[in-house]
């Protein structure tokens, strides 16, 4: 069965999509162990999650599992596959061919799933022309232009820089700040500490 959209994309929350993410990771690795079915309770129980939160967040797309049974492993991971676009590839771009940008280039998880990376541009002439452990070329990020023409434009960017990019209409922009998700954390070490004191 494909699955059915029920409502606007646009409503969808971005805390959703990513608790999809977690859903098919835990599928994956379900299904890695040869599991066939399981419910929403024992996924729940087995992943640290919600149960509630899993059914309602697979309410927006359908209905998938059978009441009493559970939802079946194999077709659950299918559809949330589908549902996030992954039976596509996207091409990635990488800009920046520092330790990060070099890290994630030849990371296996991005050049898998839907995801693979075409090329890495940088602008220090010193690393244009060397090759990173991934196997691509580094390329001058002034012919950034060019090579997004020859790929047909640029639908999405992943921002990992601290600067706050402007985006486009017609470009959707996720900005990731490693450091405030840093500070994120010690907010909560801070005062789980100062709660342990009381």
């Amino acid at each position: 069965m494909a699955f059915k959209r029920y409502i606007p994309v646009e409503s969808i929350s971005e805390l959703t999509i990513n608790r999809l993410s977690v859903y098919l990771r835990c599928l994956q690795q379900l299904e890695h162990e040869g599991g066939t079915t399981i419910s929403s309770q024992e996924l729940a129980d087995r992943f640290h999650l919600n149960s509630a939160q899993i059914r309602k967040d697979l309410a927006y797309f359908g209905e998938f599992g059978i009441r009493g049974v559970g939802y079946n492993v194999t077709q659950l991971r299918e559809h949330l596959v589908n549902i996030l676009g992954l039976h596509e590839e996207r091409r990635v771009l990488m800009v920046g061919a520092g330790n990060l940008g070099t890290a994630l280039s030849h990371y296996s998880g991005f050049n898998t799933g839907g995801f693979r990376i075409v090329a890495i541009l940088d602008s220090d002439p010193h690393k244009l022309g060397k090759r990173v452990p991934g196997g691509l070329t580094v390329e001058s990020v002034v012919d950034l232009a060019q090579i997004v023409k020859e790929r047909n434009g640029v639908q999405a960017v992943l921002n990992f820089a601290p600067a706050q990019l402007k985006g486009h209409p017609e470009v959707k922009l996720k900005n990731v700040d490693l450091k405030i998700n840093l500070e994120l954390l010690s907010f909560f070490l801070t005062h789980a500490a100062r709660m342990a004191s009381v």
